[in-house]
Protein backbone atom coordinates (compact mmCIF):
# COMPACT_ATOMS: atom_id res chain seq x y z
CA UNK A 1 0.00 0.00 0.00
CA UNK A 2 1.33 3.63 -0.70
CA UNK A 3 0.85 6.16 1.58
CA UNK A 4 -0.47 9.55 0.72
CA UNK A 5 2.84 12.29 0.60
CA UNK A 6 3.61 14.08 3.66
CA UNK A 7 4.42 18.14 3.20
CA UNK A 8 5.96 20.46 5.20
CA UNK A 9 6.30 24.35 4.78
CA UNK A 10 7.51 27.88 6.04
CA UNK A 11 8.18 31.54 5.03
CA UNK A 12 12.03 32.22 5.28
CA UNK A 13 12.39 36.43 5.71
CA UNK A 14 15.53 36.30 3.12
CA UNK A 15 15.44 36.15 -0.86
CA UNK A 16 15.62 33.48 -3.13
CA UNK A 17 18.67 33.43 -3.62
CA UNK A 18 20.57 33.43 -0.11
CA UNK A 19 17.46 30.39 0.99
CA UNK A 20 18.82 28.42 -1.62
CA UNK A 21 22.25 28.68 -0.62
CA UNK A 22 21.67 28.22 2.76
CA UNK A 23 19.40 25.20 1.93
CA UNK A 24 22.21 23.20 -0.46
CA UNK A 25 25.29 24.44 0.68
CA UNK A 26 27.22 22.04 3.19
CA UNK A 27 29.00 24.74 5.85
CA UNK A 28 25.56 25.97 6.00
CA UNK A 29 23.70 22.53 6.30
CA UNK A 30 25.50 21.62 9.65
CA UNK A 31 24.08 24.31 11.45
CA UNK A 32 20.43 23.96 11.09
CA UNK A 33 20.28 20.20 9.76
CA UNK A 34 18.42 18.37 12.66
CA UNK A 35 14.83 18.20 14.56
CA UNK A 36 15.93 18.52 18.24
CA UNK A 37 18.97 20.57 20.17
CA UNK A 38 20.01 16.99 21.39
CA UNK A 39 21.17 16.32 18.06
CA UNK A 40 23.16 17.78 15.27
CA UNK A 41 24.98 17.35 11.99
CA UNK A 42 28.85 17.15 12.09
CA UNK A 43 29.19 16.88 8.14
CA UNK A 44 27.40 17.38 4.91
CA UNK A 45 28.48 16.76 1.36
CA UNK A 46 26.37 17.76 -1.67
CA UNK A 47 27.20 17.03 -5.08
CA UNK A 48 24.24 19.35 -6.27
CA UNK A 49 23.85 17.61 -10.42
CA UNK A 50 21.67 14.72 -11.44
CA UNK A 51 22.72 11.72 -10.86
CA UNK A 52 24.84 13.76 -7.93
CA UNK A 53 24.93 12.68 -4.05
CA UNK A 54 23.66 14.32 -1.17
CA UNK A 55 24.47 12.95 2.47
CA UNK A 56 23.88 14.15 6.07
CA UNK A 57 25.69 12.55 9.49
CA UNK A 58 22.88 13.33 11.73
CA UNK A 59 23.94 12.09 15.62
CA UNK A 60 22.76 12.27 18.63
CA UNK A 61 25.66 15.05 20.73
CA UNK A 62 25.93 12.49 23.27
CA UNK A 63 27.08 9.72 20.80
CA UNK A 64 24.51 7.08 21.73
CA UNK A 65 23.10 7.52 17.77
CA UNK A 66 23.65 8.29 14.38
CA UNK A 67 23.16 7.74 10.61
CA UNK A 68 23.62 8.89 7.07
CA UNK A 69 21.03 10.44 5.55
CA UNK A 70 21.58 10.06 1.93
CA UNK A 71 19.49 10.88 -1.02
CA UNK A 72 20.35 11.02 -5.08
CA UNK A 73 19.30 14.26 -7.05
CA UNK A 74 16.98 13.16 -9.64
CA UNK A 75 16.01 16.42 -11.26
CA UNK A 76 17.14 20.01 -10.57
CA UNK A 77 15.38 23.06 -11.31
CA UNK A 78 18.08 26.18 -10.02
CA UNK A 79 16.92 28.61 -7.32
CA UNK A 80 13.20 26.80 -8.13
CA UNK A 81 13.13 23.03 -6.61
CA UNK A 82 15.01 19.90 -6.78
CA UNK A 83 13.93 16.28 -6.07
CA UNK A 84 16.40 13.24 -4.57
CA UNK A 85 15.80 10.04 -4.40
CA UNK A 86 16.57 7.98 -1.04
CA UNK A 87 16.34 4.11 -0.82
CA UNK A 88 12.49 3.92 -2.44
CA UNK A 89 11.32 7.22 -1.54
CA UNK A 90 11.42 10.80 -3.25
CA UNK A 91 11.91 13.97 -1.77
CA UNK A 92 10.89 17.59 -3.77
CA UNK A 93 11.97 20.68 -2.19
CA UNK A 94 10.24 23.68 -3.77
CA UNK A 95 11.53 27.44 -2.92
CA UNK A 96 8.84 30.39 -4.03
CA UNK A 97 9.18 33.96 -3.89
CA UNK A 98 6.42 35.33 -2.01
CA UNK A 99 6.74 38.82 -1.34
CA UNK A 100 9.72 39.55 0.57
CA UNK A 101 10.07 36.15 1.87
CA UNK A 102 10.76 32.99 0.41
CA UNK A 103 8.07 30.32 1.01
CA UNK A 104 9.97 26.44 1.29
CA UNK A 105 7.85 23.94 0.84
CA UNK A 106 9.19 19.68 1.36
CA UNK A 107 6.74 16.67 -0.31
CA UNK A 108 8.36 13.69 0.75
CA UNK A 109 7.23 9.92 0.97
CA UNK A 110 6.41 8.81 4.17
CA UNK A 111 8.78 5.49 5.46
CA UNK A 112 6.42 2.40 7.19
CA UNK A 113 8.74 2.21 10.84
CA UNK A 114 7.01 5.24 12.10
CA UNK A 115 4.01 7.13 12.34
CA UNK A 116 2.77 9.89 9.80
CA UNK A 117 2.75 12.52 12.63
CA UNK A 118 6.21 12.06 13.74
CA UNK A 119 7.75 11.86 10.34
CA UNK A 120 5.70 15.40 9.66
CA UNK A 121 7.16 16.77 13.27
CA UNK A 122 10.68 15.57 12.65
CA UNK A 123 10.58 17.37 9.29
CA UNK A 124 8.89 20.20 9.95
CA UNK A 125 11.33 20.51 13.10
CA UNK A 126 14.32 20.69 10.85
CA UNK A 127 12.49 23.27 8.43
CA UNK A 128 11.97 25.49 11.49
CA UNK A 129 15.76 25.28 12.53
CA UNK A 130 16.35 26.18 9.11
CA UNK A 131 14.06 29.26 9.23
CA UNK A 132 15.71 30.45 12.42
CA UNK A 133 19.05 29.63 11.01
CA UNK A 134 18.46 31.57 7.59
CA UNK A 135 16.96 35.04 9.38
CA UNK A 136 19.66 35.23 12.23
CA UNK A 137 22.54 34.59 9.72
Amino acid sequence: MKLEKIQVRTSVMADKQKVWDYYTSPEHITQWNFAHPSWHCPSASNDMKIGGRYVARMEARDGSFGFDFEAIYTEINNLESFMYQFGERFAKIEFNTMNDQTEVIITFDPETENPIELQKNGWQAILNNFKEYVESN
